[in-house]
């Protein structure tokens, strides 16, 4: 293992997190998260040493949630940043990781947007005054910042990927 390979494996865990942060305090994805999480996947993908039909998979997987993703922009279920993210740690998980991936990413904005109705109904009855962007996510019929969902579904399916598969696979 090099610290060249550590450090490209650990550009998944470091970036969707930094969005899921961004879209929590902001509600904005910035471009360049997606396009440098899209980035570091094939300097990655050769520094692990993935199979070229691995990589390919990867791709598809990634332009398949690409997709996806764009539909639900079209739909209004999620925003532009979060269509982004998603395709890009799409990329990341490949097939072994979609599953997972979708799974965990449901649930868990499920759980946030759940979460985030019950606070909304208590935050005005609250007898302290909290930072703006808080105030921003109680606000009463707000959105949610599904960025979040989609950086712990990233998280928990990331040790299905071929990457750290491939990665574990080289000790």
């Amino acid at each position: 293992m090099s610290v060249l390979q550590a450090i490209l494996l650990l550009a998944l865990p470091a970036l969707v997190i930094t969005a899921a942060l961004r879209d929590l305090t902001s509600y904005i994805i910035p471009n360049w998260l997606s396009v440098a999480l899209a980035a570091a996947f094939l300097p990655a993908a050769f520094a692990l040493g993935m199979p070229l039909a691995t990589i390919g998979l990867c791709l598809g997987v990634g332009a398949a949630a690409l997709v996806a993703g764009m539909a639900m922009f079209a739909l209004g279920w999620i925003g532009g940043g979060d269509a982004k993210l998603f395709a890009a740690s799409a990329l990341w998980l490949g097939l072994s990781g979609a599953l997972p991936f979708l799974a965990w990413t449901a649930v868990t904005g499920g759980l946030l947007a759940v979460s985030l109705l019950g606070a909304r109904k208590i935050a005005p009855v609250l007898p302290f005054r909290s930072p703006a962007w808080i105030d921003r996510l109680l606000a009463d019929g707000g959105d949610v910042p599904y960025g979040v969902a989609i950086a712990v579904g990233a998280l928990a399916a990331f040790p299905e990927s071929p990457l750290v598969r491939g990665f574990h696979a080289s000790f």
